[in-house]
């Protein structure tokens, strides 16, 4: 999944307009023109499409914890460093930890989608990778958790 689609989606879900996203990059002294935001909204087939990149998206989402949660003392978020990859469980969890989402609260979303899920399903994707019950977070998971925010956040969207 384009980091672009997750990044408009999770804007759209929590009606975030682009001095609000401007703002959150803020929290974690990022500095985003407006002109490059836009050029990140736009689809891969409109001129001017800028890829998100994956610090981009990270910062954006640590920028979305400390909204959410506050700034935790002694523990500045760590930017990806170059060529490091941000996995959909990563986002996932990043998610999860901004909007202080329970499992139960992730599963009402899932089904919202139309996507339901077990609980030992959706703990998989939160282990280390290296432990034996670990499950990478699909495409579609993370595609379908995003649509049942929107349902969930925007109820009066269609």
């Amino acid at each position: 999944m384009l980091l672009n689609d997750v990044f408009r989606r999770l804007r759209f879900a929590l009606s975030l307009d682009n001095s609000a996203t401007i703002a959150i990059l803020k929290l974690v002294d990022y500095d985003l023109e407006e002109a490059y935001l836009m050029d990140m909204m736009k689809k891969e087939d409109e001129p001017g499409f800028l890829p998100c990149r994956d610090k981009v998206l990270g910062l954006f989402l640590d920028g979305l914890i400390i909204k959410k949660r506050g700034k935790q003392e002694g523990a500045e978020p760590q930017p990806l460093k170059a060529g490091e990859r941000l996995s959909n469980n990563d986002i996932l969890r990043k998610i999860k930890i901004a909007m202080s989402y329970q499992q139960e609260d992730m599963l009402n979303i899932l089904r919202a989608a139309g996507f339901p899920m077990g609980k030992s399903e959706l703990s998989a994707l939160f282990r280390k990778s290296d432990h034996r019950s670990y499950r990478p977070c699909g495409d579609q998971l993370l595609r379908n958790f995003l649509n049942g925010m929107v349902k969930v956040h925007r109820p009066d969207v269609k």
